[in-house]
């Protein structure tokens, strides 16, 4: 029988696979693999992700650079401020939530519970994304000429940033499932400029928001990190290069009705405890 170690190795691979084989939503998965079989706590948990999932956005996100795809307007409406928010919610909001919260109706409510909880709710967030699809951005593969009427679709997509930017730095989540469809249906990307520029996105909030966990001390494990990032970068490689020759809208439903179900059973899970 496998141990749990062994299939949270395997997971970590799954995890780069679904990231390179739909350009958004593996990564969703990476705290709960930390959480529930390494058994990292819910904190340290969200500092690991970050690392992990920024570095492996990143060998994703600069081979689609090298074929063009890549918008640097978005990247700078959006991705700018996303990425100020997580390092300030890493950096002091993190911190300055204490361990234990008190009770709310009879219930023990810590900052790790927390954390897993709001991570469940995302979970469900994503589902709900993947399941209903993406809509193509433009029919051809340009971005859409935006005249002053752009402005406030720039103005909204950066406020969404920072949300973003605070919500996933503090769960250690990268979020892709959140920044592609602002990008699509806000900054009208097609979707493959929009998956691309998210890679990056996530790769630059997601280490940032790394280092502010080293500016206060967290513990790594350095050598536990680089076997994760090995596998979880195999994983990315390998979806990216089938990515082209698998239907993926069929793959990102049913990735989306497992999300589902993982986020309710980590609701349950939360509550009971």
């Amino acid at each position: 029988m496998l141990s749990l170690e062994i299939i949270g190795y395997l997971s970590i691979f799954l995890m780069g696979l679904t990231l390179g084989l739909i350009g958004a939503g593996g990564s969703i998965l990476t705290v709960p693999i930390l959480v529930y079989l390494f058994a990292l706590s819910p904190t340290l948990a969200t500092a690991y992700s970050l690392a992990l999932v920024g570095a492996t956005a990143l060998a994703g996100g600069l081979k689609h650079l090298m074929h063009g795809n890549f918008d640097r307007e978005a990247f700078l409406v959006f991705g700018l401020p996303s990425i100020l928010s997580v390092y300030l919610s890493r950096r002091f909001l993190l911190p300055a939530i204490p361990p234990d919260l008190g009770s709310i109706a009879g219930l023990e409510v810590t900052r790790d519970g927390l954390i897993m909880l709001v991570f469940s709710f995302l979970m469900l967030a994503a589902a709900s994304l993947m399941i209903r699809g993406r809509r193509s951005g433009s029919k051809n593969e340009t971005k859409e000429n935006l005249n002053d009427s752009a402005r406030p679709r720039h103005l909204i997509a950066a406020l969404e940033g920072s949300i973003v930017g605070a919500v996933t730095g503090l769960v250690g989540a990268g979020g892709g499932f959140l920044i592609v469809p602002v990008m699509i249906w806000l900054l009208k990307l097609p979707i493959r400029i929009a998956v691309a520029t998210s890679l990056l996105v996530i790769a630059a909030k997601s280490l940032i928001g790394f280092a502010g966990d080293l500016q206060i001390g967290q513990p790594i494990d350095w050598t536990f990190l680089l076997q994760l990032f090995a596998l979880s970068l195999l994983g990315i490689l390998t979806g990216s290069r089938y990515s082209q020759k698998i239907p993926t809208a069929h793959l990102q439903k049913g990735f989306g009705y497992f999300i589902l179900i993982a986020g309710i059973l980590i609701l349950g899970k939360e509550f009971s405890a």
